[in-house]
């Protein structure tokens, strides 16, 4: 501080004061104790299963309640030799790479459309978000009306002349999967439409206004505006419809053809649930599972190198 005093003679002379010494930061105290509970959850319940899949999948275990011995390779060898388990993987393979970019590609289209705010978007906002609002068990038996032999879509063919082209189509090898597939676009086209437009809507208006200034129509705005913007958000949804894609597949198999045809529509995800369950082999069951893990790994770390932004 500096102070300003009269000296004989009129003049002034400056003094300084010492200042007050500077507080010293305010160290953060506790943060890793908050942070335990956390971390223990984590090992317990995240860290833990995985691990024992990898344990499980060394195993020779026929049930929960029965003894158990170490195989370790043999699970290995006994999966890579089912002809089920390569069936499983076709058919999960043909899932996604049919199923996602439907699904992306679609949603991404319908969020542009409804960031537009044409009249009624917030109607049709609500709409997209339904399928996101029914149970599985619901939309499930929903499509079982309809795919049944007896069930409307064979009944459309027949009124309008097609009968012909009528099939079991949930029952039929060719077409099993096909059902399945569009069953996983319907649920997830409309949320994740509903997310795109979320995102879009926050991108500055500046930005397609200089678009259009420029003479870019909806479609070059679209693609090669917008979606940089956003390439980054794209491949955050993309990762969450392949995990759910891969792992969440099982539940609609199960309810509406149960792997088959023999294994028509058997999805690696299914195969899982079938092995523990039904067959009660835990160890192949695990294998498996080990599998899937690896493969859902491998496409996370794809699915991010293809998204990530080029600035």
């Amino acid at each position: 501080m500096t102070l300003l005093s009269s000296a004989p003679g009129g003049a002034s002379v400056t003094r300084k004061t010492p200042s007050a010494p500077a507080a010293p930061p305010r160290r953060k105290q506790g943060g890793v104790i908050l942070a335990v509970p956390a971390l223990v959850w984590y090992l317990v319940f995240m860290v833990g299963p995985l691990v024992a899949i990898f344990v499980i999948a060394a195993l020779h275990w026929p049930g929960m309640l029965q003894p158990v011995s170490f195989a370790g390779l043999q699970n290995v060898r006994t999966v890579l030799d089912d002809p089920v388990f390569m069936d499983a993987v076709a058919n999960t393979a043909v899932q996604l790479v049919v199923a996602l970019p439907l699904m992306i590609v679609g949603a991404y289209m319908l969020g542009y459309y409804v960031a537009q705010r044409p009249p009624g978007h917030r109607v049709l906002r609500y709409l997209l978000f339904i399928p996101g609002l029914i149970s599985t068990p619901a939309k499930a038996m929903v499509f079982y009306a309809v795919l049944s032999p007896d069930g409307l879509f064979n009944g459309a063919l027949d009124k309008v002349g097609m009968g012909s082209l009528a099939d079991a189509w949930l029952a039929s090898p060719s077409t099993a999967l096909a059902c399945l597939i569009v069953l996983d676009v319907w649920s997830g086209i409309g949320f994740t439409a509903v997310l795109f437009a979320a995102r879009l809507g926050s991108v500055p208006d500046e930005i397609g206004e200089a678009a259009q200034l420029d003479g870019a129509g909806h479609w070059r705005a679209m693609w090669r505006i917008h979606f940089p913007v956003i390439r980054d958000f794209v491949g955050v949804v993309t990762m969450l419809q392949f995990l759910w894609t891969l792992f969440g597949s099982a539940q609609n198999v199960l309810l509406l053809t149960q792997g088959g045809p023999g294994s028509s529509s058997t999805t690696l995800s299914f195969l899982v649930y079938q092995k523990a369950f039904i067959a009660a082999d835990l160890g192949y069951s695990q294998t498996v599972g080990v599998f899937l893990f690896l493969v859902g790994l491998a496409g996370l770390l794809t699915i991010r190198r293809v998204f990530r932004q080029n600035y």
